[in-house]
Protein backbone atom coordinates (compact mmCIF):
# COMPACT_ATOMS: atom_id res chain seq x y z
CA UNK A 1 0.00 0.00 0.00
CA UNK A 2 1.58 3.61 -0.62
CA UNK A 3 1.65 5.92 1.83
CA UNK A 4 2.31 9.59 2.29
CA UNK A 5 2.29 11.92 5.04
CA UNK A 6 3.34 16.05 5.45
CA UNK A 7 6.84 16.54 5.17
CA UNK A 8 6.88 17.49 8.98
CA UNK A 9 6.42 13.89 10.11
CA UNK A 10 9.39 12.68 8.29
CA UNK A 11 11.41 15.38 10.20
CA UNK A 12 9.42 14.24 13.88
CA UNK A 13 11.10 11.81 16.34
CA UNK A 14 10.16 11.87 19.91
CA UNK A 15 12.02 14.08 22.42
CA UNK A 16 11.14 11.30 25.94
CA UNK A 17 12.97 13.11 28.63
CA UNK A 18 13.46 16.37 27.23
CA UNK A 19 9.89 17.21 26.06
CA UNK A 20 8.43 20.07 27.76
CA UNK A 21 5.14 17.67 28.43
CA UNK A 22 4.44 14.15 28.43
CA UNK A 23 1.75 12.14 26.29
CA UNK A 24 1.27 10.33 29.05
CA UNK A 25 -0.87 12.60 31.18
CA UNK A 26 -4.43 13.36 31.02
CA UNK A 27 -5.92 11.08 28.53
CA UNK A 28 -7.34 7.44 29.18
CA UNK A 29 -5.17 4.57 27.52
CA UNK A 30 -7.61 1.89 26.35
CA UNK A 31 -6.02 -1.39 25.87
CA UNK A 32 -6.89 -4.20 23.17
CA UNK A 33 -7.70 -7.78 23.89
CA UNK A 34 -4.53 -8.84 21.85
CA UNK A 35 -2.44 -5.74 23.59
CA UNK A 36 -3.55 -7.05 26.74
CA UNK A 37 -2.41 -10.68 26.24
CA UNK A 38 0.99 -9.44 25.03
CA UNK A 39 2.03 -7.46 27.92
CA UNK A 40 0.57 -10.45 29.90
CA UNK A 41 2.44 -12.72 28.52
CA UNK A 42 5.90 -10.38 28.77
CA UNK A 43 5.46 -9.73 32.57
CA UNK A 44 4.82 -12.92 33.26
CA UNK A 45 6.66 -14.39 36.39
CA UNK A 46 8.56 -11.21 36.84
CA UNK A 47 8.90 -8.40 38.62
CA UNK A 48 5.67 -6.06 37.05
CA UNK A 49 3.53 -9.08 36.46
CA UNK A 50 1.28 -8.27 39.73
CA UNK A 51 1.51 -4.17 38.63
CA UNK A 52 0.30 -5.30 35.64
CA UNK A 53 -2.71 -6.86 36.83
CA UNK A 54 -3.35 -4.31 39.48
CA UNK A 55 -3.18 -1.14 37.16
CA UNK A 56 -4.50 -2.48 33.72
CA UNK A 57 -8.14 -2.62 35.21
CA UNK A 58 -10.82 -4.48 32.50
CA UNK A 59 -13.22 -2.00 30.90
CA UNK A 60 -16.71 -3.56 32.10
CA UNK A 61 -18.52 -1.04 29.74
CA UNK A 62 -16.66 -1.81 26.28
CA UNK A 63 -16.92 -5.48 26.79
CA UNK A 64 -14.45 -7.94 24.36
CA UNK A 65 -12.71 -6.19 21.70
CA UNK A 66 -10.90 -2.55 21.11
CA UNK A 67 -11.16 -1.59 24.47
CA UNK A 68 -10.90 -4.68 26.89
CA UNK A 69 -9.17 -2.31 29.41
CA UNK A 70 -7.65 0.74 30.35
CA UNK A 71 -4.62 1.64 32.31
CA UNK A 72 -5.27 3.08 35.70
CA UNK A 73 -3.62 6.75 36.46
CA UNK A 74 -2.16 8.39 39.36
CA UNK A 75 -3.65 11.17 41.64
CA UNK A 76 -2.16 13.78 39.61
CA UNK A 77 -2.67 12.25 36.47
CA UNK A 78 -0.09 10.97 34.94
CA UNK A 79 0.39 7.14 33.59
CA UNK A 80 0.54 4.74 36.83
CA UNK A 81 3.62 3.35 34.34
CA UNK A 82 5.32 6.56 34.02
CA UNK A 83 8.71 6.72 35.66
CA UNK A 84 10.47 9.26 37.62
CA UNK A 85 12.31 10.26 34.40
CA UNK A 86 9.08 10.98 32.12
CA UNK A 87 9.77 7.65 30.26
CA UNK A 88 7.55 4.46 30.24
CA UNK A 89 8.53 1.93 32.50
CA UNK A 90 7.29 -0.89 30.54
CA UNK A 91 8.79 0.30 27.09
CA UNK A 92 11.97 0.53 28.31
CA UNK A 93 11.79 -2.96 30.08
CA UNK A 94 9.68 -4.68 27.40
CA UNK A 95 10.10 -2.67 24.25
CA UNK A 96 7.41 -1.21 21.99
CA UNK A 97 5.51 -4.67 21.26
CA UNK A 98 3.81 -4.21 24.85
CA UNK A 99 2.67 -0.99 24.31
CA UNK A 100 -1.07 -0.36 23.89
CA UNK A 101 -1.93 0.67 20.45
CA UNK A 102 -2.43 4.77 21.39
CA UNK A 103 0.74 5.02 23.44
CA UNK A 104 2.64 2.61 20.39
CA UNK A 105 0.84 5.09 17.64
CA UNK A 106 1.16 8.60 19.28
CA UNK A 107 1.16 11.17 18.10
CA UNK A 108 0.68 9.82 14.51
CA UNK A 109 -2.84 9.39 13.17
CA UNK A 110 -3.49 6.76 10.04
CA UNK A 111 -6.49 6.51 7.29
CA UNK A 112 -6.64 4.65 4.48
CA UNK A 113 -8.75 6.00 1.78
CA UNK A 114 -9.24 4.91 -1.72
CA UNK A 115 -6.44 2.48 -0.99
CA UNK A 116 -3.51 5.05 0.10
CA UNK A 117 -2.10 5.62 3.73
CA UNK A 118 -2.05 8.81 4.55
CA UNK A 119 -0.24 9.55 8.30
CA UNK A 120 -0.70 12.72 9.94
CA UNK A 121 0.34 13.86 13.20
CA UNK A 122 -1.47 15.37 16.48
CA UNK A 123 -1.28 18.89 17.94
CA UNK A 124 -1.36 17.01 21.43
CA UNK A 125 2.21 16.93 21.30
CA UNK A 126 4.90 19.56 21.35
CA UNK A 127 7.14 18.88 19.11
CA UNK A 128 4.82 18.01 16.40
CA UNK A 129 3.35 21.57 16.56
CA UNK A 130 6.52 22.85 16.72
CA UNK A 131 7.68 21.00 12.94
CA UNK A 132 4.32 21.88 11.61
CA UNK A 133 4.03 25.57 12.68
CA UNK A 134 7.07 26.63 11.76
CA UNK A 135 8.42 25.36 8.72
CA UNK A 136 6.91 26.96 5.33
CA UNK A 137 7.21 23.30 3.51
CA UNK A 138 5.71 21.51 6.67
CA UNK A 139 2.78 20.54 5.08
CA UNK A 140 4.12 19.20 1.81
CA UNK A 141 2.82 15.67 0.98
CA UNK A 142 5.55 13.51 0.73
CA UNK A 143 5.97 9.83 -0.17
CA UNK A 144 6.72 7.50 2.76
CA UNK A 145 7.19 4.38 3.95
CA UNK A 146 3.99 2.84 5.46
CA UNK A 147 5.74 1.93 8.79
CA UNK A 148 5.98 5.51 9.69
CA UNK A 149 2.21 4.99 10.76
CA UNK A 150 4.07 2.65 13.55
CA UNK A 151 1.11 0.29 13.17
CA UNK A 152 -0.58 0.94 9.82
CA UNK A 153 -2.68 -2.23 10.25
CA UNK A 154 -5.01 0.07 12.66
CA UNK A 155 -5.24 2.82 10.05
CA UNK A 156 -8.97 3.80 9.86
CA UNK A 157 -10.64 3.40 6.60
CA UNK A 158 -12.36 6.03 4.68
CA UNK A 159 -13.55 6.93 1.82
CA UNK A 160 -13.15 5.45 -1.65
CA UNK A 161 -14.13 1.75 -2.06
CA UNK A 162 -14.28 1.76 1.58
CA UNK A 163 -17.30 4.50 1.77
CA UNK A 164 -20.31 3.24 3.70
CA UNK A 165 -22.29 6.17 2.08
CA UNK A 166 -22.41 9.09 -0.15
CA UNK A 167 -21.56 11.26 2.63
CA UNK A 168 -18.33 9.38 2.96
CA UNK A 169 -18.08 8.61 -0.84
CA UNK A 170 -17.95 12.44 -1.95
CA UNK A 171 -15.85 13.26 1.16
CA UNK A 172 -12.43 13.33 -1.00
CA UNK A 173 -13.92 16.29 -3.69
CA UNK A 174 -14.93 18.50 -0.69
CA UNK A 175 -11.63 18.37 1.28
CA UNK A 176 -9.50 19.35 -1.61
CA UNK A 177 -11.71 22.00 -2.17
CA UNK A 178 -11.27 23.00 1.47
CA UNK A 179 -7.81 22.59 1.50
CA UNK A 180 -7.43 24.87 -1.68
CA UNK A 181 -9.37 27.43 0.04
CA UNK A 182 -7.03 27.57 3.04
CA UNK A 183 -4.28 27.87 0.86
CA UNK A 184 -5.25 31.07 -0.59
CA UNK A 185 -3.18 33.35 0.92
CA UNK A 186 -3.68 36.42 -1.12
CA UNK A 187 -6.97 36.57 1.26
CA UNK A 188 -7.17 36.96 4.82
CA UNK A 189 -7.32 33.98 7.49
CA UNK A 190 -10.84 35.29 8.43
CA UNK A 191 -11.58 35.49 4.76
CA UNK A 192 -10.76 31.74 3.98
CA UNK A 193 -12.83 30.02 7.23
CA UNK A 194 -15.87 32.60 6.04
CA UNK A 195 -15.38 30.79 2.40
CA UNK A 196 -15.50 27.79 3.71
CA UNK A 197 -18.46 28.76 6.40
CA UNK A 198 -20.19 29.66 2.90
CA UNK A 199 -19.08 26.55 0.99
CA UNK A 200 -20.58 24.73 3.97
CA UNK A 201 -23.88 26.43 3.77
CA UNK A 202 -24.62 25.82 0.35
CA UNK A 203 -23.93 22.27 0.66
CA UNK A 204 -26.58 22.01 3.57
CA UNK A 205 -29.39 21.26 1.81
CA UNK A 206 -28.25 18.24 -0.01
CA UNK A 207 -24.85 16.93 1.34
CA UNK A 208 -24.79 15.88 4.82
CA UNK A 209 -24.81 12.50 7.09
CA UNK A 210 -27.00 10.84 6.18
CA UNK A 211 -28.09 11.81 3.07
CA UNK A 212 -30.56 10.41 0.22
CA UNK A 213 -30.02 13.04 -2.39
CA UNK A 214 -27.43 10.40 -4.02
CA UNK A 215 -29.24 7.49 -3.58
CA UNK A 216 -30.82 5.79 -6.90
CA UNK A 217 -33.90 4.00 -7.66
CA UNK A 218 -32.86 1.11 -5.86
CA UNK A 219 -31.78 3.13 -2.54
CA UNK A 220 -28.55 2.77 -3.08
CA UNK A 221 -25.64 5.94 -2.76
CA UNK A 222 -24.25 6.51 -6.52
CA UNK A 223 -20.78 6.26 -6.56
CA UNK A 224 -19.79 8.22 -9.45
CA UNK A 225 -17.04 10.64 -10.48
CA UNK A 226 -14.17 11.91 -8.80
CA UNK A 227 -12.99 15.17 -8.01
CA UNK A 228 -11.70 16.16 -11.56
CA UNK A 229 -15.14 15.83 -12.54
CA UNK A 230 -15.28 19.47 -12.08
CA UNK A 231 -13.20 20.02 -14.54
CA UNK A 232 -15.57 18.54 -17.15
CA UNK A 233 -17.43 20.74 -19.66
CA UNK A 234 -20.62 22.10 -18.51
CA UNK A 235 -20.64 20.98 -15.11
CA UNK A 236 -19.35 24.37 -14.11
CA UNK A 237 -22.44 26.04 -15.65
CA UNK A 238 -25.14 23.45 -13.73
CA UNK A 239 -28.31 25.08 -12.45
CA UNK A 240 -27.77 25.55 -8.62
CA UNK A 241 -31.22 24.66 -7.69
CA UNK A 242 -32.98 22.69 -4.28
CA UNK A 243 -32.56 19.05 -4.34
CA UNK A 244 -35.55 18.55 -3.17
CA UNK A 245 -36.82 20.12 -6.74
CA UNK A 246 -33.90 17.93 -8.66
CA UNK A 247 -34.76 14.36 -10.16
CA UNK A 248 -32.51 11.65 -9.50
CA UNK A 249 -29.07 10.86 -7.99
CA UNK A 250 -26.90 12.15 -11.18
CA UNK A 251 -28.54 15.91 -10.70
CA UNK A 252 -27.49 15.61 -6.87
CA UNK A 253 -23.59 14.15 -8.07
CA UNK A 254 -23.57 17.29 -10.74
CA UNK A 255 -25.11 19.67 -8.13
CA UNK A 256 -22.46 19.34 -5.69
CA UNK A 257 -19.78 19.22 -8.51
CA UNK A 258 -21.09 22.73 -9.69
CA UNK A 259 -21.25 23.74 -6.39
CA UNK A 260 -17.62 22.92 -5.23
CA UNK A 261 -16.17 23.94 -8.88
CA UNK A 262 -17.75 27.90 -7.68
CA UNK A 263 -15.25 27.54 -5.25
CA UNK A 264 -12.70 27.56 -7.24
CA UNK A 265 -13.58 30.73 -9.18
CA UNK A 266 -11.79 33.77 -8.17
CA UNK A 267 -14.86 35.70 -9.03
CA UNK A 268 -16.86 33.78 -5.93
CA UNK A 269 -13.74 34.14 -3.49
CA UNK A 270 -13.38 37.70 -4.02
CA UNK A 271 -17.40 38.59 -3.44
CA UNK A 272 -16.77 36.86 -0.32
CA UNK A 273 -13.63 38.36 0.98
CA UNK A 274 -15.59 41.60 -0.16
CA UNK A 275 -18.66 40.26 1.86
CA UNK A 276 -16.77 39.36 5.17
CA UNK A 277 -14.37 42.39 4.89
CA UNK A 278 -17.45 44.84 5.09
CA UNK A 279 -19.15 43.47 8.82
CA UNK A 280 -18.28 45.15 11.64
CA UNK A 281 -19.78 43.82 14.51
CA UNK A 282 -18.71 44.80 18.17
CA UNK A 283 -15.82 42.78 19.60
CA UNK A 284 -17.17 42.16 23.21
CA UNK A 285 -19.25 39.19 22.40
CA UNK A 286 -16.02 37.25 20.81
CA UNK A 287 -13.66 38.02 24.22
CA UNK A 288 -16.45 36.53 26.30
CA UNK A 289 -16.91 33.12 24.45
CA UNK A 290 -12.77 32.85 24.89
CA UNK A 291 -13.07 33.19 28.12
CA UNK A 292 -15.68 31.24 28.82
CA UNK A 293 -14.52 28.41 27.27
CA UNK A 294 -10.50 29.04 29.31
CA UNK A 295 -13.00 29.38 32.53
CA UNK A 296 -14.51 26.15 32.19
CA UNK A 297 -11.07 24.31 31.19
CA UNK A 298 -9.33 26.17 34.33
CA UNK A 299 -11.57 24.37 36.54
CA UNK A 300 -11.72 21.11 35.01
CA UNK A 301 -7.89 20.54 34.44
CA UNK A 302 -5.69 19.45 36.96
CA UNK A 303 -2.44 19.80 34.94
CA UNK A 304 0.29 22.28 36.55
CA UNK A 305 1.42 23.37 33.25
CA UNK A 306 -1.77 23.99 31.68
CA UNK A 307 -3.00 26.02 34.78
CA UNK A 308 0.11 27.80 34.50
CA UNK A 309 -0.66 28.84 31.17
CA UNK A 310 -4.42 29.09 31.52
CA UNK A 311 -3.68 31.95 34.59
CA UNK A 312 -1.15 33.79 33.22
CA UNK A 313 -3.84 34.24 30.25
CA UNK A 314 -6.18 34.84 32.02
CA UNK A 315 -4.55 37.63 34.28
CA UNK A 316 -3.01 39.17 31.20
CA UNK A 317 -6.44 40.32 30.45
CA UNK A 318 -7.55 41.69 33.83
CA UNK A 319 -8.56 38.06 35.48
CA UNK A 320 -11.74 35.80 35.39
CA UNK A 321 -14.14 38.96 36.03
CA UNK A 322 -13.13 40.91 33.14
CA UNK A 323 -15.32 42.86 31.51
CA UNK A 324 -15.40 41.59 27.67
CA UNK A 325 -15.49 45.47 26.27
CA UNK A 326 -12.00 45.50 28.31
CA UNK A 327 -10.56 42.16 27.06
CA UNK A 328 -11.65 42.81 23.51
CA UNK A 329 -10.10 46.57 23.59
CA UNK A 330 -6.60 45.02 25.11
CA UNK A 331 -6.69 42.22 22.25
CA UNK A 332 -7.12 44.19 19.32
CA UNK A 333 -4.54 47.26 20.86
CA UNK A 334 -1.79 44.32 21.05
CA UNK A 335 -2.59 43.00 17.70
CA UNK A 336 -2.35 46.70 16.45
CA UNK A 337 1.22 46.54 17.25
CA UNK A 338 2.25 43.00 16.52
CA UNK A 339 0.56 42.05 13.28
CA UNK A 340 2.29 45.03 11.37
CA UNK A 341 5.36 43.26 12.11
CA UNK A 342 4.98 39.58 12.32
CA UNK A 343 1.53 39.07 10.99
CA UNK A 344 2.84 36.97 8.16
CA UNK A 345 4.65 34.26 10.24
CA UNK A 346 1.12 34.40 12.84
CA UNK A 347 -0.91 33.98 9.57
CA UNK A 348 1.62 30.90 9.04
CA UNK A 349 0.55 29.25 12.51
CA UNK A 350 -2.87 29.35 11.86
CA UNK A 351 -2.94 28.18 8.12
CA UNK A 352 -1.15 25.06 9.03
CA UNK A 353 -3.21 24.60 12.01
CA UNK A 354 -6.24 24.39 9.79
CA UNK A 355 -4.59 22.47 7.35
CA UNK A 356 -3.37 20.11 9.45
CA UNK A 357 -6.55 19.65 11.15
CA UNK A 358 -8.52 18.76 7.68
CA UNK A 359 -5.82 15.83 6.94
CA UNK A 360 -5.87 15.14 10.52
CA UNK A 361 -10.02 14.99 11.42
CA UNK A 362 -11.96 13.83 8.78
CA UNK A 363 -15.24 16.35 8.77
CA UNK A 364 -17.18 12.99 7.66
CA UNK A 365 -17.21 12.40 11.82
CA UNK A 366 -19.38 15.53 11.82
CA UNK A 367 -23.40 15.92 11.00
CA UNK A 368 -22.53 18.40 8.59
CA UNK A 369 -19.65 20.39 6.93
CA UNK A 370 -20.80 23.46 8.47
CA UNK A 371 -20.99 21.80 12.11
CA UNK A 372 -17.34 21.02 10.81
CA UNK A 373 -15.99 24.21 9.86
CA UNK A 374 -18.15 25.96 12.35
CA UNK A 375 -15.74 24.52 15.48
CA UNK A 376 -12.57 24.88 13.40
CA UNK A 377 -13.74 29.09 13.64
CA UNK A 378 -14.21 28.21 17.27
CA UNK A 379 -10.56 26.64 17.75
CA UNK A 380 -9.25 29.48 16.09
CA UNK A 381 -10.84 32.30 17.69
CA UNK A 382 -9.59 30.91 21.24
CA UNK A 383 -6.15 30.37 19.97
CA UNK A 384 -6.20 33.84 18.19
CA UNK A 385 -7.39 35.01 22.02
CA UNK A 386 -5.10 32.72 23.53
CA UNK A 387 -1.28 34.02 21.39
CA UNK A 388 -2.56 37.73 22.12
CA UNK A 389 -3.01 36.43 25.77
CA UNK A 390 0.28 35.14 26.57
CA UNK A 391 2.62 36.33 28.60
CA UNK A 392 5.76 36.40 25.91
CA UNK A 393 3.50 37.78 23.38
CA UNK A 394 2.08 40.84 25.46
CA UNK A 395 5.75 41.73 26.01
CA UNK A 396 6.32 41.82 22.65
CA UNK A 397 3.51 43.53 21.64
CA UNK A 398 5.78 46.89 23.60
CA UNK A 399 8.68 45.69 21.04
CA UNK A 400 8.00 44.01 18.12
CA UNK A 401 11.45 44.76 16.69
CA UNK A 402 13.41 43.11 18.60
CA UNK A 403 16.22 40.57 17.22
CA UNK A 404 14.69 37.35 19.13
CA UNK A 405 10.78 38.28 17.94
CA UNK A 406 10.07 36.04 15.92
CA UNK A 407 11.71 33.05 17.87
CA UNK A 408 9.99 34.15 21.42
CA UNK A 409 6.46 34.31 19.02
CA UNK A 410 7.13 30.89 17.68
CA UNK A 411 7.85 29.80 21.33
CA UNK A 412 4.77 31.28 22.80
CA UNK A 413 2.94 29.54 19.65
CA UNK A 414 3.79 26.27 20.20
CA UNK A 415 2.41 26.23 23.89
CA UNK A 416 -0.63 27.70 22.99
CA UNK A 417 -1.30 25.43 20.27
CA UNK A 418 -0.27 22.09 21.78
CA UNK A 419 -2.03 23.05 25.02
CA UNK A 420 -5.38 24.28 23.64
CA UNK A 421 -5.18 21.04 21.23
CA UNK A 422 -4.70 18.45 24.74
CA UNK A 423 -6.74 20.35 26.63
CA UNK A 424 -9.70 23.02 25.25
CA UNK A 425 -10.13 21.56 21.35
CA UNK A 426 -11.65 18.44 22.57
CA UNK A 427 -13.03 19.68 25.60
CA UNK A 428 -16.81 19.00 26.07
CA UNK A 429 -17.54 22.48 27.17
CA UNK A 430 -16.35 23.71 23.89
CA UNK A 431 -18.17 21.10 21.96
CA UNK A 432 -21.61 22.11 23.68
CA UNK A 433 -20.98 25.94 23.56
CA UNK A 434 -20.53 25.19 19.91
CA UNK A 435 -23.49 23.69 19.31
CA UNK A 436 -25.06 26.30 21.11
CA UNK A 437 -23.77 29.19 19.66
CA UNK A 438 -24.26 27.34 15.80
CA UNK A 439 -27.74 26.77 16.46
CA UNK A 440 -27.32 23.11 15.92
CA UNK A 441 -25.51 23.81 12.21
CA UNK A 442 -28.22 25.17 10.44
CA UNK A 443 -29.07 27.96 8.29
CA UNK A 444 -28.55 30.63 10.84
CA UNK A 445 -24.63 29.15 11.73
CA UNK A 446 -23.22 31.46 9.05
CA UNK A 447 -24.16 34.69 10.57
CA UNK A 448 -23.20 33.35 13.93
CA UNK A 449 -20.03 32.58 12.68
CA UNK A 450 -19.38 35.93 12.27
CA UNK A 451 -19.16 36.82 15.68
CA UNK A 452 -16.06 34.50 15.64
CA UNK A 453 -14.26 36.15 12.73
CA UNK A 454 -14.48 39.34 14.75
CA UNK A 455 -11.07 38.47 16.32
CA UNK A 456 -9.65 35.96 13.73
Amino acid sequence: MSATAPRYLTRFQCLADTCEDTCCAGLVVPVSDARWKVLRDAVAGGPDAARVEALVLPDPGSGVGAEAAYIAKREDGLCSFLDARKLCSLHRAYGEAVLPDACAVFPRVATRRAGQLEVTGSFGCPEVVRLCLLAEDALEPVPVDASLAARPELARALGGEDAADAWTWHAARVREVALRILERREYPYASRLFMLGELARRLGPFYFRGTEAFAGEGGEALRTGTPADAERPGMRDATLTSPAGVEGARAADALLISTLSDFDAPSTLDALHAMVSSVRLPGGPWAGICGTVLRARIDGVRGARFQAWARAIQASYGGASAAPDDVWALYSERRARLEPVLGERIEQYFRHHAVNHWLRNPFTDSPSVMDSIFKLTLRAAMLRWALFGHPEVVALCEDPSLSDARARLDAAAVECFQLSAKHLEQSPELHSLAQGLSGGAGPDSLPRMLVLLQGV
